[in-house]
């Protein structure tokens, strides 16, 4: 999928890396495509957890992929930016180190980079 954008590992916390990347979707089909194209590079397909949402005509979608909560922080920003037709993915590889509260602003952090990537306001 060409348009799928990957920012990268945007960010570091005590070992655990973070990367955002996204795409305009318009249906779960095209989710999947998403994740399946992100998923073909090795290194995300080894990533501790792809949480990810998306804001689509029929609704929102979400999934945590084992980071519990995760995705409703991604949803919630989608949200209040006013993003629609779009899936972001936050990528964490864990470091060996529990950050506990500190992940939900860490995947806020890797969200708010994409949203300014896009130019949109976060």
């Amino acid at each position: 999928m060409s348009d799928l954008t990957r920012l990268g590992v945007v960010l570091t916390d005590r070992g655990s890396k973070y990367a955002v990347s996204g795409a305009p979707v318009q249906s779960r089909e095209e989710v999947d495509t998403v994740l399946a194209t992100l998923k073909s590079d090795r290194g995300y397909a080894k990533a501790t957890h792809n949480t990810w949402a998306a804001m689509l005509p029929t609704g929102a979608l979400k999934a945590d992929d084992g980071e519990s909560g995760a995705a409703m922080v991604i949803l919630r920003m989608m949200e209040r930016a006013g993003l629609t037709d779009h899936v972001i993915v936050v990528t964490r590889w864990y470091g060996g180190k529990k950050l506990g509260g500190d992940r939900f602003r860490r995947v806020q952090d890797a969200t708010r980079a994409y949203l300014d990537h896009l130019g949109i306001a976060s």
